[in-house]
């Protein structure tokens, strides 16, 4: 969940938003929506071990049933909600649980960021809802379809992301409930937690595309490890920060290079 997307500046609309009037037919909101739900639906193996681990750990750390739901309902961002239920077990400060959190979440800005080229002119009620629906799952499955597809007009964009949510998130709430029921039943032998890497692996992977990407992949990687015997997750909050960082760099540096080698053309 993050801010709502917001709309592209008017004198830099015709640089950035994609056309409302292809040159090829659009498909229709049905389609469109169809067409989402659909790209969706392969994320359901990853959705549900996710939010039954989730439940588990959460009624596992003491909250009751209604709490379990409400954070999952409320947050609807599976890695935060982990993150600071793990710190909550720990006893640790609030403003560290709050500061961990929102460093977990701080790419559903840069997702939103992403998407506004496409989303941004939609009526502020629907950006409000899609920001609310902001999740990776549902972010991967719109960014591709945008970049890679065809062209589409603004109204079957937005029906396309609210089919993607269809198989994500109502089964993300229906995982939580299981797993908060039923977790104590789950036979240890059976490991849900690899849900939650295989997740994330699962959808970076494709995004992987510029020399960027790569190097704040790594970097997060690598300072993660790195730093893990920082109390209270903290290593992940600079990790966080380290891997931005990088990637900022590096897309800057590469972004120089382009334009010195465009310069340098007859």
């Amino acid at each position: 969940m993050t801010t709502p997307l917001r709309s592209p500046a008017p004198g830099a609309r015709g640089k950035t938003l994609p056309p409302d009037g292809p040159a090829t037919p659009s498909p229709g909101i049905g389609a469109a929506f169809a067409q989402g739900a659909a790209a969706g639906l392969p994320f359901l193996v990853m959705v549900i071990p996710f939010g039954m681990v989730f439940g588990m750990v959460a009624t596992e750390a003491g909250l009751d049933l209604a709490a379990t739901m409400g954070f999952s309902i409320m947050v609807i961002a599976g890695a935060s909600q982990l993150a600071a239920v793990q710190l909550m077990t720990e006893n640790a400060a609030a403003l560290v649980v709050i500061l961990t959190a929102l460093a977990v979440n701080l790419r559903m800005a840069m997702y939103s960021a992403s998407l506004s080229p496409w989303l941004g002119a939609a009526p502020f009620w629907q950006r409000g809802a899609m920001a609310y629906m902001l999740v990776d799952q549902v972010y991967t499955a719109a960014h591709m379809r945008y970049e890679t597809g065809s062209p589409m007009s603004l109204r079957a964009r937005v029906a396309f992301y609210f089919g993607t949510v269809v198989p994500v998130a109502p089964f993300w709430y229906l995982a939580t409930l299981l797993g908060a029921i039923t977790g104590s039943a789950i036979p240890a032998a059976v490991p849900l937690e690899f849900a939650v890497p295989i997740t994330f692996m699962a959808m970076i992977a494709p995004l992987l595309r510029t020399l960027a990407h790569v190097t704040a992949a790594l970097v997060s990687v690598v300072a993660a490890l790195g730093l893990a015997f920082l109390p209270y997750n903290l290593g992940l909050l600079a990790a966080a920060i380290l891997s931005m960082a990088a990637g900022a760099q590096v897309e800057l540096w590469t972004s120089r290079r382009r334009a010195d080698a465009q310069e340098g053309q007859p």
